[in-house]
């Protein structure tokens, strides 16, 4: 038993090694798998378009770094930014958001590559505390089962 505490409790220290080393490579990689969704964004609602829409309301921002993001986009052609971007639902018009200009005052300016970063980081404390609260339980586990093996070792079974 202790042997597969002490399995379980490398396996869980190595995750958070090599989630501690590559943050940064996981960063590189959201941003640039969001700029995919970005180009890809369609009317049709795939599941990209409507987790862009959902992180978008959610987090009230609009594109990668910006709002002008969509600028590049062929959906920014067909209509302009997409309604997910509005501050208000009911004071948006496709007129209004298919000119950068009456957009800016209409839509989010903030993008939400920065914004899902910061709120991963600020929940990562979280993460870390419960992580950290598991480890102690398995180590306090690991201890007692070389404990209670040591004492059946040290007093053999009795013969009935």
């Amino acid at each position: 038993y202790a042997m597969l505490l002490s399995l379980i409790f490398l396996i869980v220290l190595v995750a958070a090694i090599v989630g501690f080393v590559f943050r940064h490579e996981i960063k590189t990689n959201f941003e640039s798998n969001l700029n995919l969704a970005l180009e890809d964004y369609n009317v049709t609602a795939d599941r990209h378009s409507e987790a862009v829409d959902t992180i978008q309301r959610t987090l009230h921002c609009c594109g990668v770094q910006n709002y002008s993001d969509w600028e590049r986009t062929e959906y920014f052609s067909q209509r302009g930014i997409p309604r997910s971007c509005c501050k208000n639902q009911n004071d948006c018009s496709e007129e209004d958001l298919k000119d950068p200009n009456k957009a800016k005052l209409k839509v989010f300016v903030d993008g939400c590559f920065f914004l899902v970063t910061s709120t991963m980081e600020s929940k990562m404390s979280v993460v870390a505390g419960i992580s950290f609260g598991i480890a102690c339980f398995q180590m306090i586990g690991i201890i007692l089962s070389c404990c209670l093996s040591r004492y059946i070792t040290n007093n053999q079974y009795e013969m009935v």
